[in-house]
């Protein structure tokens, strides 16, 4: 046989093999696809069983909250060094929540802290330049205002926070990792918790739960089984960053008396009494409980009801002011104390303060009028 004839004998039994293949992958596929020829058939459905009151409950609970919970993105302007340019590059996510009907979404204030601008997206995947109207980083919390039609804009419903009970059920909605219109479900594990703020300030009455709050929840809601408002989720517990079964929510209370203020005044407004007060580190050193007056500025409240500050007498020796120990009953162990106690009030109001006076214990009624600029 010469080589042409053994390549022709070749090519023609590789187009023969070909052939063979292509007709049994037919037959095999044709086997596979017809059931009770070889092939498995589809197991049958289970109807489904009724979903629990429980569960219904929480799906119509989460339709109705949803709508509620923005997600926020923080963003940072970058100059580009060969350009000029300058570009926003996302610097941080979080979840919000619509407050009224006038834009304002409420967040909280280490989300967008640092940030060059602020992005909101709603519900219906429409995103919003945001508008920082107001921020109270002692709370942590913050007030952004964007510029959509009302028809967009689905409130969250307010609650209280002075009467929850340990065990009951909470849900928390947010954007765990950038994952929007996450719900997570859990229980209030711990009342009347502290935090710290990122200004050292701690936060107190913080509510503990068990829901899961990850990266990315901060700022988002906290709600009650009747889907009310009850916390803004802050902070995690968690060595290594992410849920470990801890998390803490600002108490709705709060937030209800903070965000006016930061609508009306872009801060909060404290009611002070008139007085400076001596630094912890020489209360500390003298010994004393309370938060001891300093000084007491002119045309105050306290100066009007005859509280006393510090000073030197004709010999040089320095004579203690008042030390004020309570607040209408409520107990100051320290200036902190005293200023925590104070934001329950506002301006003009009438406060009974303790103090002590050379050994004695009087009570003072006081005026409070607005903080020093």
């Amino acid at each position: 046989m010469s080589e042409a004839q053994r390549t022709s004998t070749r090519l023609l039994g590789g187009l023969l093999l070909a052939a063979l293949g292509f007709v049994a992958g037919i037959g095999w596929h044709t086997l596979v696809a017809q059931p009770g020829r070889g092939a498995a058939a589809p197991r049958t459905v289970t109807p489904r069983v009724e979903l629990g009151r429980g569960e219904r409950d929480t799906i119509a609970l989460f339709r109705r909250a949803a709508p509620s919970v923005t997600f926020i993105t923080s963003v940072a302007r970058r100059r580009d060094l060969f350009s000029l340019n300058v570009y926003e590059i996302p610097r941080g996510t979080g979840s919000g929540f619509v407050w009224d009907q006038n834009g304002h979404v409420v967040t909280n204030y280490h989300v967008i802290s640092g940030s060059s601008g602020v992005q909101v997206t709603l519900a219906d995947q429409s995103t919003w330049d945001a508008k920082l109207v107001g921020a109270a980083p002692e709370k942590d919390l913050a007030v952004l205002r964007i510029e959509a039609p009302e028809s967009l804009l689905s409130p969250v419903a307010v609650g209280t926070s002075s009467d929850l009970e340990v065990g009951q059920q909470v849900l928390a909605i947010g954007n765990p990792f950038g994952l929007d219109q996450t719900l997570t479900t859990g229980v209030i594990s711990a009342l009347g918790r502290e935090i710290e703020s990122q200004t050292g300030q701690p936060i107190r009455g913080a509510i503990q739960t068990d829901a899961a709050i990850n990266p990315g929840n901060s700022g988002g809601p906290l709600l009650d089984s009747g889907g009310r408002l009850i916390g803004v989720n802050t902070a995690i517990v968690s060595p290594s960053g992410a849920y470990a079964g801890i998390g803490f929510a600002i108490p709705v209370d709060t937030v209800n008396w903070v965000v006016p203020e930061l609508i009306t005044h872009g801060r909060i407004e404290r009611p002070t009494l008139g007085v400076e007060l001596a630094s912890e580190q020489l209360m500390a050193r003298l010994g004393l409980e309370g938060a001891l007056i300093m000084d007491v500025y002119r045309g105050s409240g306290a100066e009007r009801s005859g509280l006393q500050g510090t000073y030197r007498d004709r010999r040089g020796r320095v004579e203690l002011g008042d030390v004020i120990v309570s607040v209408d009953g409520q107990t100051v162990e320290s200036s902190l104390d005293l200023i925590l106690l104070l934001e329950r009030y506002r301006v003009g109001d009438r406060v009974d303060v303790g103090v002590a006076r050379n050994g004695e214990r009087r009570d003072v009624e006081v005026v409070l009028g607005p903080a020093r600029r």
